[in-house]
């Protein structure tokens, strides 16, 4: 602690067991034992609480209050648990008898202020923060503390509820691996007295009648199955095994639910997943009597368990695939086709009676589908999928959503009616349907699929939502379809595919929904970038009408819009004017007409969205070498940045930085690096100048005037990057840089110049005016000039002031203090609260 910090804590504490003072920030506080935290954890001495007795005489203070306020009683157990978490620490409170005082019976837990749940919260959280020693763990249990936190497991804030169910886990565990003295095992086992007292109350609240004890053991063993891979969790699982195995076949639903997230930790422990026999038969059988909405999330899970059985995780991929298969079978006719399963785990009526209610079918079915995206998501699955079936469930689902489908069955008709318009259900499908793209198996149902995913395109009742989501799923499948079509006949299912495609468009491009409107120029985007190499997109493209509605989207008066239509046009230009062999359709002046209208949208567009899009496009552009030879590419980029200098949007700026960058880099790799090291204003600059052709480039396109003002930009990252690209320039140009040239540049005709950039620089985002050519001020436009600049400023000392944290001064636990002062001086409360 710094003398400054230890000279204002008496007054903060004095301050803040002021009963007549307002209350503090939350906030504040709680950075106050963020900062007793740190700490604490660099010194597990006595020293903290001896050097400084204030702390001490805060305890006692707010202790000797009559009605402390609840905040102030928390954070005082808080900061008591903190100050408890080292045993010297620990001792010395205990000899002061504050720790009894706050966390025996006579402290809050007696008093009416024990109503407060932040009462309560701070209590559980001081214990928690000072279990790190035996001392500690014999304070509570023999003070009877731990009674209080078996009656805090059933606390009705949930908070509390939770963090009491930690806090007994971390004592357990403190207990049995502090104070056994040999391994504990089934036949000889002899737990500590604190660890028999929390397995006692684990094994009677589990035989309890009643089902919120029931609930609360099992959440209790959820999170130390979850957190502890120690041997010994497995000599407690055999003492309960047989009670929680009668679980399973209970219909209790929360127990349920609970039992299935306990099953799941263990499974993911080393020390059940390897065993043998009972652990998994328990498994097998909560797959079996669990319903599907309790099982779905134990069956993925175990799906996704390297370990696991062969056997269990079959019968997991059976739970996770009945509703789908359910789907499947009562849409269609009978043998009409083979369903997803060849038997069911569990009663294939459960299913059916939850997707025949209104108030579950949606539920079920957008959690299997979930589920099921989680695990087409993982690159190596555990088993195959049958993924022919699966897609064949999904078409029908969606054809059941939108109603192109009627089920002969009176179990399908049902459905259907539940799932009409379900855009939750759509959408949830849609997603697993993208995700089939990327798997094999599923080629025989394109045609097919096609047809569904059109029939959604075209339908004026596909909300903006599952339309978009509807053009996500088509752009992967029509990746897939071009990596598949070999044969002619597959060339021609291609090209009407495409051709009915871009018809659709034509149309959504239209849309009076703006949403719908984005989302086609996503979605064609999406498809530029990806097919443009392959001629049977090409063609459909720009035979249709699609090009010249996107261009007149650029005018759309949705900025959104105009964004993505800037997007779409900047990747179709890759086709239309920049590929090896453009088509032949008089693009000349469509070129220069499209670079117009985007130099016009960055110019005078309203909107930062448009302008952003622009920019990231003619960065592109650069990258891809579409800009033409290094002339022309000087003067596009020298207009581009004297554009964006002075917009608004931060974002803008950046991304014309970025444009510099790619310029930079690709100019001095087309004409080569320096032939000399320079210095500045040494013997060496003036002859070697010419020969930089790179320099003189940089300098004609105002690349360094740029880069300099946005040194001083008022948006940080600005700076940052412009600095960054300025140390990367000045490694090119002036690898060698030393005292001496500073001195030098004094003596330069240009010397007053550069002393006033420096100052300049120095101000930052405050500088009012940046010294600019014509007047007072380096002429950036000269390459001596410039070297002299680069060499001179100290860039690294302003990279290093650029990305220290705005608030390094603010956040100083100083400031903290400060701060709390202030605060609790006022009489508005959180008035001061600059956090």
């Amino acid at each position: 602690m710094t003398r400054e910090c230890s000279l204002l804590l008496p007054r903060v504490c004095a301050a803040l067991a002021d009963p007549r003072q307002p209350g503090s920030d939350d906030t504040c506080l709680e950075k106050l034992l963020d900062w007793f935290r740190t700490l604490t954890e660099f010194d597990p001495s006595v020293k903290l609480v001896q050097d400084n007795p204030c702390l001490a005489e805060f305890i006692t203070s707010v202790l000797a209050l009559p009605e402390p306020s609840p905040s102030i009683l928390s954070f005082t157990l808080r900061l008591a648990g903190i100050l408890a978490a080292s045993e010297s620490r620990f001792q010395h409170l205990q000899q002061e008898k504050l720790l009894v005082r706050l966390f025996g019976g006579d402290g809050p837990l007696s008093s009416a202020l024990w109503e407060d749940a932040s009462v309560r919260s701070g209590w559980v959280e001081g214990v928690h923060s000072m279990m790190h020693h035996q001392p500690a763990l014999h304070f509570l249990c023999n003070g009877g503390g731990i009674d209080v936190i078996f009656a805090l497991q059933g606390d009705p804030s949930l908070f509390v509820a939770s963090a009491a169910s930690r806090l007994l886990v971390h004592m357990l565990v403190l207990s049995v691996e502090s104070e056994t003295t040999k391994p504990l095992s089934a036949k000889d086992c002899d737990w500590p007295a604190c660890a028999q007292t929390i397995i006692k109350h684990i094994e009677d609240s589990l035989q309890s009648s009643s089902a919120s004890h029931v609930e609360q053991s099992l959440k209790l063993l959820t999170i130390l199955f979850g957190s502890c891979r120690s041997t010994w969790t497995e000599v407690l699982w055999l003492g309960i095994a047989k009670q929680i195995e009668s679980f399973a076949r209970e219909k209790t639903v929360e127990v349920q639910h609970t039992l299935a997230k306990l099953l799941l930790n263990m499974a993911w422990s080393p020390v059940f997943c390897d065993s043998e026999g009972s652990f998994w038969a328990l498994v097998t059988s909560a797959l079996e009597h669990l319903t599907p909405v309790q099982a779905g999330p134990l069956a993925v899970g175990l799906l996704r368990l390297y370990e696991c059985p062969q056997d269990v995780r079959i019968q997991a991929l059976t739970v996770l695939l009945q509703p789908m298969d359910c789907i499947l079978r009562a849409a269609s006719q009978p043998l009409e086709y083979a369903g997803l399963l060849d038997e069911s785990v569990s009663d294939p009526a459960t299913v059916e009676s939850l997707l025949s209610s209104k108030s579950s079918c949606a539920g079920l079915l957008c959690q299997t589908l979930t589920h099921l995206e989680e695990l087409l998501s993982l690159i190596h699955l555990p088993l195959d999928l049958p993924y022919a079936p699966l897609l064949r469930s999904l078409m029908t689902l969606l054809q059941l959503c939108n109603g192109s489908l009627s089920p002969s069955s009176l179990l399908g008709s049902t459905i259907s009616r539940i799932l009409i318009n379900s855009c939750r259900v759509q959408r949830s499908a849609l997603d697993v349907l993208a995700a089939l793209a990327e798997r094999t198996g599923c080629d025989i149902l394109t045609g097919s699929l096609f047809d569904v995913l059109l029939a959604y395109l075209e339908s004026p009742n596909t909300s903006p939502t599952v339309l978009k989501k509807t053009f996500q799923a088509t752009s992967k499948w029509l990746m897939r379809l071009q990596e598949v079509s070999c044969s002619n006949t597959e060339l021609q299912q291609t090209e009407k595919i495409l051709e009915d495609v871009f018809l659709v468009l034509q149309k959504r491009l239209c849309s009076p929904c703006w949403e719908v409107r984005d989302s086609s120029l996503e979605f064609l985007t999406v498809l530029i970038k990806c097919l443009s190499d392959q001629d049977e997109f090409r063609q459909s493209l720009l035979s249709s009408e699609v090009p010249r509605l996107m261009e007149n989207l650029l005018e759309d008066p949705e900025s959104y819009v105009r964004a993505s239509a800037v997007t779409a046009v900047g990747h179709l230009a890759f086709i239309m004017y920049f590929a090896p062999e453009p088509p032949a359709v008089g693009n000349q002046y469509n070129k220069e007409n499209t670079l117009a209208k985007l130099q016009e949208i960055l110019s005078t567009d309203p909107e930062g969205f448009p302008r952003r899009a622009v920019i990231s496009i003619f960065t592109k552009w650069l990258r891809q070498g579409c800009t033409g030879q290094l002339e022309d590419t000087e003067r596009f980029v020298s207009r581009v940045i004297q554009t964006v200098e002075h917009d608004l949007d931060w974002e803008v700026r950046l991304g014309g930085l970025e444009l510099v960058e790619v310029f930079c880099c690709q100019t001095v790799c087309q004409l080569g690096p320096p032939k000399c090291s320079y210095a500045p204003v040494s013997s060496a600059v003036t002859s070697s100048l010419h020969q930089n052709k790179s320099l003189q480039v940089f300098c004609r396109a105002k690349v360094f005037s740029f880069l300099f003002r946005s040194l001083c930009d008022c948006d940080k990252p600005v700076g940052q990057r412009a600095c960054n690209t300025l140390l990367v320039l000045r490694g090119i140009f002036c690898p060698i840089s030393t005292s001496k040239d500073s001195q030098e540049a004094g003596t330069s005709p240009a010397g007053p110049d550069i002393a006033l950039l420096q100052r300049t620089l120095r101000q930052g985002s405050l500088a009012q005016n940046f010294p600019s050519e014509g007047g007072k001020g380096v002429n950036f436009e000269d390459p001596e000039s410039v070297l002299l600049a680069l060499g001179t400023v100290d860039l690294k000392e302003l990279n290093d002031e650029l990305n220290k944290c705005s608030d390094h001064v603010e956040k100083s636990p100083q400031s903290l203090l400060q701060d709390i002062l202030a605060t609790v001086g006022t009489i508005e409360e959180n008035e001061a609260d600059c956090y």
